[in-house]
């Protein structure tokens, strides 16, 4: 089973930024331990602070992989391009969220990728990942 994450605008700095709400663990630090829990799994990571990077990857991705996991960080709230990228693909999609983003600010509440993905987990901090991964192994 072939998987990516597609992490979007400020997420590598993971580790660095506001870790009292993202954690003090980078990504790139992560990452490794996740391929170890799944090592049945082809897993792969690809970031962009970039909107038109994060479309063309879903694009290029979206009709040969088995599951992609996405956490777009504010282009979530923002990005009807990447809504409408969900929606033109055929691989499932979580959505991922580090912080319970129904707890912050209310921009944050509305999601315009969510009702695209197949589900959505939001404020399980990393473990989010995790939880997605499951989800396709179930499916």
């Amino acid at each position: 089973m072939k998987v990516i994450i597609i992490n979007g605008p400020n997420l590598n700095l993971l580790g660095k930024r506001e870790t009292d709400i993202y954690g003090k663990k980078s990504f790139d630090e992560f990452f490794p331990e996740l391929k170890n829990k799944f090592p049945h799994l082809e897993l792969f990571h690809f970031q962009s602070n970039a909107e038109g990077e994060l479309i063309d990857k879903l694009h290029e991705v979206g009709f040969s992989y088995d599951g992609i996991i996405v956490n777009f960080g504010a282009y979530t709230h923002t990005s009807i391009a990447l809504s409408d990228a969900i929606a033109a693909i055929n691989t499932p999609v979580v959505e991922v969220h580090i912080s319970n983003i129904h707890a912050r600010e209310e921009f944050r509440h509305k999601s315009f990728t969510a009702a695209k993905a197949k589900a959505c987990l939001t404020g399980f901090g990393l473990y989010g990942y995790e939880m997605a991964l499951h989800y396709f192994m179930q499916s």
